[in-house]
């Protein structure tokens, strides 16, 4: 009684699991899905933020090429001796009777109003705001550098989400299949129990049967429905979007390791990007050698001062600046020796980051051909799996088989249908992974 009430129960909630049919969907493809991903994933607009950034920095880095122009208005007021003998000698109103002792040392308040100009050029540093505009320029290849990597890896997880929707669908499918043929299986047994040939036990253990692969079909259809959500995530697409899947495009890759590497070495944004820390330090060796060069700047400045806002007097002032550091308790020498140490970290840090992508396109190329043949493999044994049915079900309907041998042949069918469906999965993750491995 429980076993009939269970499949009673699970026939009962089998329609409300169905999927939404096609028609309401809009049709994706996986490149369709990797171009969404890339374009509204919130990783993949930060990392375009991110680049902005770094052109802004290099904007600031160059603006030390070009001169710096100040202005500034003031007002003051005081008493203080030599605050009123330099305002009155600004304002071009100092007079004789200024220079009495108790005048100089006594004088009245006085009030200054002052706008002035000051223009600095910087004209030699040692190449220190080079090294700065360069390591800035670095950073904004960097920065390009990390767009490009978050763009691969989300197209490897779009992948990813797309291959394990394709996998649920398809295994949901093989599921209703299985439930059809469950059902066919069981209207014949029934028809031989009432024929007299085969007993009520046939007839529930195919019933337990249908249960059951109605039960994996609703299994599937669940986990499509959580696989759609993810690639909508991933996609930056509405959660409850729904779409159509083109699976028609099986990823066909002619495998060339060799080839592979040179292409990856070039192209994978971790050698980019340990490539640019290295000239990054090379960069920063120069700015501490800078720091033992004099600095040479130019300043002119002109300015007007008055005791009141409308009544003032003009003067200019132009000179050069020459500044060299003598000593600084040897802290620009340990500088230097850190960029040099820094410099060459950054060079074994590239040449571990060149193995790892060798080792990288290797295990891709590996796991594809597995991939690859594992397919084949599936599909021959899924065709076998059928066949092997289609004999036992004529053996059976000739009485010369028992439900268990139909049941195992149904069983060795759903089996081999999952594996073929994983295998044709994993052949467009590992495609995928591969191209990722490349830098593609």
């Amino acid at each position: 009684m429980m076993m009939r009430f269970f499949i009673a129960l699970l026939l009962a909630a089998w329609p409300v699991a169905l999927p939404v049919p096609a028609a309401a969907q809009s049709r994706l493809t996986l490149q369709d899905a990797i171009a969404r991903a890339r374009a509204g994933n919130p990783d993949a607009r930060i990392a375009q933020v991110a680049e902005r950034e770094a052109a802004a920095r290099l904007e600031q880095a160059r603006a030390w090429f070009f001169p710096r122009v100040d202005f500034t208005e003031s007002w003051q007021r005081g008493d203080h001796p030599v605050f009123v003998f330099s305002s009155l000698l600004a304002q071009r109103q100092f007079t004789a009777d200024r220079f009495a002792i108790e005048e100089l040392n006594n004088p009245d308040a006085l009030n200054n109003f002052r706008s002035a100009f000051l223009a600095q050029q910087l004209i030699f540093d040692g190449g220190s705001v080079r090294a700065g505009v360069r390591q800035a320029r670095l950073g904004v290849e960097a920065a390009a550098i990390s767009r490009t990597q978050v763009e691969q890896d989300l197209a490897v997880t779009a992948t990813e989400a797309f291959g394990q929707i394709l996998q649920a669908a398809a295994a949901r499918r093989a599921a209703a299949g299985a439930v059809a043929a469950a059902e066919q299986d069981l209207a014949r047994t029934r028809h031989r129990r009432d024929a007299g040939v085969v007993t009520d036990a046939d007839v529930l253990a195919l019933e337990a049967h249908l249960a059951r692969r109605r039960e994996a079909e609703v299994t599937a259809t669940g986990h499509e429905r959580v696989a759609r959500t993810r690639l909508n995530q991933v996609m930056g697409e509405p959660l409850d979007a729904r779409f159509e899947l083109d699976d028609a495009a099986t990823p066909v890759t002619t495998v060339n390791p060799a080839a592979f590497e040179q292409e990856a070495l070039g192209n994978r944004p971790e050698v980019k990007l340990a490539r640019i820390q290295e000239a990054l330090a090379e960069a920063a060796v120069g700015g501490a050698r800078a720091r033992f060069l004099p600095q040479v700047a130019a300043q002119g400045g002109y300015e007007w001062n008055g005791g009141t806002f409308g009544s003032r007097e003009g003067a200019w002032i132009v000179g050069t600046e020459v500044r060299l550091s003598l000593f600084h308790g040897f802290g620009d020498r340990a500088r230097l020796d850190e960029a040099r140490h820094t410099l060459a970290r950054r060079a074994l840090e590239r040449e571990k980051a060149e193995t790892s992508v060798r080792l990288d396109v290797q295990n891709a190329v590996s796991r594809l051909e597995t991939a690859q043949a594992r397919e084949a493999v599936g599909r021959a044994a899924e065709a076998q799996a059928r066949e092997a049915q289609r004999i036992v079900r004529d053996r059976y309907e000739g009485g010369l088989a028992e439900v268990t041998a139909l049941l195992q042949a149904a069983e060795a069918v759903q089996a081999a249908e999952a594996q073929a469906i994983a295998a044709r999965v994993d052949v467009l993750l590992q495609a995928a992974a591969l191209e990722r491995a490349v830098g593609r």
